[in-house]
């Protein structure tokens, strides 16, 4: 049976673990790296050519963005393989010839944080490629953009698919669990989730429970050792200004409900949901990070009173995504959970999605887990990459 082709766009560090994990003994021999791009040049592996470079080979075979075509183009080797400078949407269509001569399914997985890709994966689809990403962008931007995907995989029998684990829950099964429950009839009644591993980190030491005796540490000091431990984004302000969060509840919103773009009024996608800044209007500007963290000590009485009055009410803070599909409310910010809460049971950077349902009404179902490594990340997108070879004909066995 001809193997699943992959094209990766982004080797970097998930990227390399993705094809780290394609190139093990179980999986290589179902997959094939026809390609491998950066933001300006791809290496494309010869068709049938005498000696198959392994995906490791090709990858390093890829030039660094900032050579020159010439210098790039001087680099192949032997036939093996191809230099060429091309855009999003000459990479698919060069793709979607490949597929067609070698009668091949081809996967675009994106591992780039960028919206260059995303706005080519309805075209990807159209023309036959399945597209696997943890890339946010498209399933939390606009509804046009994300309609035009939803559409493109039913344009025709010949259609690629799109799959998105990674893009929501890290190595988490959740969009896999709200597709499945949608689908079999279930209903979404609500959904509460901390979806953030930077802010979890953070209220997880911030507030606890009051059984729990560790003295109160300021605010500021635990954003500025997640910062030093490498737990945030390079920017703190990134991670406390929710907008993550908001990019992760409105995919959940959009698996969640047939009508999501009615229902929640998401239009504009991320940038439609009420999300709580923490991030004090006297530091938006501030551009410098390590700024950023010193000036934040003198806002630690403003966290420390919120702390204070849930803990006067026996409660932890947590921020969280909301989503209420009949209320048609959705919403990110702090929030208070007593202690039988499972969120306010969470430690270190876990992750947690409490799940309501018509089948799960008396109590949630809780999927939690640890937000990163980015190992886990990885796992998601070849998890993906797996599930469009089987619905291509690969038989995996257990």
């Amino acid at each position: 049976m001809t193997r699943v082709g992959i094209a990766l766009v982004g080797p970097g560090l998930v990227g390399r673990l993705v094809l780290d994990q394609l190139s093990s003994d179980a999986l290589q021999p179902h997959f094939e790296l026809v390609s491998v791009s950066n933001s300006r040049y791809t290496v494309l592996h010869a068709r049938q050519c005498a000696h198959e470079l392994s995906m490791h080979e090709l990858c390093a075979a890829l030039p660094s963005s900032r050579q020159s075509l010439n210098a790039a183009d001087a680099a192949s080797s032997e036939g093996l393989f191809s230099v060429l400078d091309l855009g999003p949407t000459q990479l698919v269509q060069a793709l979607g010839k490949r597929a067609a001569e070698m009668k091949q399914h081809i996967i675009l997985i994106d591992c780039t944080a960028s919206s260059a890709y995303p706005s080519i994966y309805a075209q990807a689809n159209s023309s036959g490629l399945s597209v696997v990403t943890p890339n946010k962008v498209a399933f939390s931007s606009a509804e046009q953009l994300y309609r035009s995907i939803v559409d493109a995989q039913n344009s025709g029998p010949s259609a690629g698919l799109c799959y998105f684990e990674a893009a929501c829950g890290a190595g988490l099964p959740i969009c896999t669990t709200i597709r499945d429950l949608v689908r079999t009839g279930d209903e979404i009644v609500k959904i509460e989730a901390v979806l953030s591993g930077t802010l979890s980190y953070i209220f997880n030491q911030y507030s606890v429970v009051a059984s729990e005796t560790a003295p109160a540490r300021p605010f500021s000091e635990i954003v500025r050792d997640a910062h030093e431990h490498g737990h945030t984004e390079p920017h703190p302000a990134e991670d406390l200004s929710g907008r993550d969060v908001a990019r992760k509840l409105a995919i959940l919103a959009r698996l969640s409900s047939p009508n999501a773009a009615a229902t929640f009024d998401l239009v504009e996608g991320h940038s439609s949901i009420p999300t709580q800044s923490l991030i004090p209007d006297d530091l938006v500007s501030t551009s410098d990070p390590q700024a950023f963290v010193a000036s934040l000590a003198a806002y630690d009485a403003r966290f420390d009173r919120l702390r204070q009055e849930a803990a006067a009410d026996s409660s932890v803070l947590r921020y969280v995504g909301v989503l209420d599909p009949k209320a048609g409310s959705i919403e990110c910010g702090l929030r208070r959970f007593p202690p039988s809460h499972p969120f306010a049971a969470l430690s270190g950077s876990h992750i947690s999605f409490a799940i309501y349902t018509n089948r799960y009404s008396a109590s949630p179902l809780v999927i939690q887990g640890p937000g990163y490594p980015v190992e886990v990340t990885a796992a998601a997108v070849v998890s993906d990459a797996i599930r469009v070879a089987e619905r291509f004909g690969s038989s995996f066995g257990l």
